[in-house]
């Protein structure tokens, strides 16, 4: 009998639509699931399954359902999220960057130009993530640059770690503008003339993301689709951690599956071992049992960390300006525990559950050390160290947390507006 990763969501936590939102969705988990091993030994794009979701308007779950969307809260999203890593975190993770985008434009006030962004989610419209630039780039500074030309604002400069670009309509690019040297959003058409997306993303882990270069070369964008970074949703660092969270509560529960699944195929056992089946060996079963709980605390600490991002979005439109200051340090201090027990918690299970299985679980053929490359390169992105320094500073001194942080080569430059976050 195939045991499942899932439980059951009372209402009294994720409310009592989250069901039926997750029931549309989990036959493309099934599918995701039954071919993402494939993928990854071909490392073959996940531009199918993308499809999938796109065409079943997956995109359009925090739209709310009177532009056609499913309404959800961050807390339903955060867990729906668990469910699809655990059929394939790498698809999760391509998608990181439209839900981000989506987040922000809720965040904009609701009129007519916002309504066409919402519509569009709704159809089914993706955004992929083009922020980062490597290389000599100071830290404050940005090469990307929107600017005038024949009439038109094109942009020009190259990215990398640009996920989810490769399979998307839209790109959530950050560059600066020429003239007043204002930081800027600007959702680019990611299929256009002068722009080039690269699949070069050479990580040990995630390996079909579509994480890689993008180029833009007098591209193209709209004037009304270039927005103020200093408007950018507040509580923005935490959601794009909470992404993290959710992918790797959902690769703990993929490890717990297949370390089930393993066990109860395997037929040889060891002398020193204490039954006549592996399955029914008690220190086998101890073993599953703690990985099974590791997942669970991860779950639980990843869907309690999103309550603190919705009280910060629901602030956001209370009108009280201290409200809304607390409720976005209460959701990048929650986001930052969660990071700092989630990603030891999950690493720990990706090596433990070996410890269950016998030699023959080191096959190329399994590939079940995807996991633990999975999981590493998922906690790699945002430095934990400094994470739990950023929690102690504010138990102990009443530090307040910074909400976008920067990376770059050499000293900080002074920037004329906020500065880049890393993706």
């Amino acid at each position: 009998m195939t045991q499942t990763t899932q439980t059951p969501h009372t209402p009294s936590i994720l409310g009592a639509e989250y069901e039926a939102i997750a029931a549309k969705y989990r036959p493309i988990f099934d599918r995701i699931r039954a071919t993402a091993l494939q993928r990854e030994q071909q490392r073959e794009l996940g531009a199918e399954p993308i499809r999938w979701l796109k065409e079943a308007r997956f995109g359009a779950l925090r739209v709310p359902v009177a532009f056609g969307g499913d309404g959800a809260t961050l807390p339903q999203l955060f867990q729906i999220l668990v469910e699809l890593s655990e059929a394939d975190s790498n698809i999760t993770q391509a998608l990181r960057g439209h839900f981000a985008f989506v987040e922000d434009r809720l965040n904009a006030p609701r009129d007519a130009a916002n309504e066409v962004w919402l519509r569009r989610f709704a159809a089914g419209d993706l955004a992929g993530n083009a922020w980062t630039e490597v290389g000599d780039v100071a830290i404050g500074d940005v090469i990307t640059r929107v600017s005038q030309k024949d009439g038109r604002w094109v942009v020009n400069g190259r990215k990398f770690y640009s996920t989810g670009s490769i399979f998307a309509d839209w790109v959530d690019l950050y560059a600066r503008r020429d003239g007043d040297n204002l930081d800027v959003i600007a959702a680019v058409r990611a299929r256009q003339p002068g722009v080039t997306h690269k699949d070069d993303w050479d990580g040990f882990g995630q390996r079909t993301t579509g994480s890689g270069t993008s180029i833009y070369e007098n591209a193209d964008v709209d004037e009304e689709n270039i927005f103020p970074f200093a408007s950018r949703f507040k509580y923005q660092t935490a959601f794009y951690q909470l992404f993290h969270l959710s992918t790797l509560a959902g690769i703990a529960h993929a490890i717990t599956r297949d370390a089930a699944q393993q066990v109860r195929d395997r037929r040889r056992i060891f002398s020193t071992g204490n039954a006549p089946s592996v399955a029914q060996d008690v220190q086998v079963q101890q073993v599953v049992g703690e990985v099974a709980a590791a997942a669970y605390a991860a779950e639980a600490t990843a869907v309690r960390a999103a309550f603190a991002a919705q009280r910060a979005y629901d602030t956001h439109w209370a009108g009280d300006a201290e409200a809304e200051r607390q409720a976005n340090i209460e959701a990048e201090l929650e986001s930052a525990q969660g990071q700092v027990v989630i990603s030891d918690l999950v690493l720990r299970a990706a090596t433990q559950f070996f410890n269950a299985l016998g030699a023959s679980a080191a096959s190329s053929s399994k590939s079940l050390d995807r996991h633990w490359r999975n999981a590493r390169t998922v906690a790699s992105h945002n430095p934990v160290i400094y994470k739990a320094r950023i929690i102690g500073d504010w138990r102990i001194n009443g530090t307040e947390p910074p909400y976008v942080w920067q990376i770059g080569a050499g000293p900080a430059k002074a920037s004329p507006s906020e500065p880049v976050k890393a993706a």
